[in-house]
């Protein structure tokens, strides 16, 4: 490994710690932008890491915060509206998303503003929930209290798990490359191994889910004479 480090930065391919810093630095606005509209998207694991690059300074943690808090409102406000006005016809398109709608449908009828303060920190469902959403009867100024307030609280979680995370890599060393030794490394690779195992949990949990719906609608159809 130290050869190859070696070889990089012989050849002027590697850059240290200050120079990724300073890159950082140097396109700190548009980072804020990317978060934006990464996080409109999806990008919890993307505002996880961002939020650790705020703990060591290279962005500013309450802009950060906005940024991916208006992000995950403005995405999941778009696919409301969509869902308000062309959703039935994406369900006539694709028609494999009405079992999940009305699944959804179903937890509204119950538990709408649990659910809609939830919904963003469930694996695989965000998107899909924010479009039955806008299908079902809540009125849009209502969903939009909801998902301004849940994606606040989203934003902060996520910014404060990547800076927490951060805060304990410094205490531990991890910040500073001279002190950093065997032991160190040894609990970063075991918390890289841990983050990629609930995300693999997680995959697999959905999957898993998935199967159980679709044996659930097999066993439910009539069986043929």
């Amino acid at each position: 490994m130290n050869g190859i480090v070696a070889f990089f930065q012989q050849h002027g391919l590697a850059m240290n710690h200050e120079q990724a810093m300073a890159l950082i630095q140097q396109h700190e606005d548009f980072f804020y932008l990317v978060t934006f509209v990464w996080t409109a998207l999806e990008g919890e694991t993307f505002v996880i890491f961002a939020g650790l690059a705020a703990q060591r300074e290279l962005l500013n943690v309450y802009l950060l915060f906005i940024a991916a808090a208006l992000g995950s409102m403005f995405g999941d406000q778009v696919m409301f509206f969509l869902g308000r006005r062309y959703g039935r016809r994406i369900v006539h398109r694709y028609p494999k998303l009405q079992p999940k709608l009305e699944k959804i449908f179903r937890i509204l009828e119950k538990y709408d503003v649990s659910f809609i303060m939830s919904y963003r920190f469930m694996y695989g469902v965000r998107n899909i929930s924010a479009l039955s959403i806008g299908m079902s009867q809540i009125a849009w100024r209502r969903f939009t209290a909801l998902n301004a307030i849940a994606s606040f609280v989203w934003s902060f979680v996520f910014c404060g798990v990547g800076y927490l995370f951060g805060d304990i890599m410094e205490r531990v060393g991890f910040g500073n490359e001279e002190t950093m030794n065997f032991e160190v490394r040894n609990f970063m690779l075991a918390a890289l191994g841990l983050f990629v195992l609930m995300v693999g949990l997680r995959v697999w949990y959905a999957k898993r889910q998935a199967a159980k719906e679709r044996e659930a609608e097999v066993l439910s159809q009539p069986k043929g004479e």
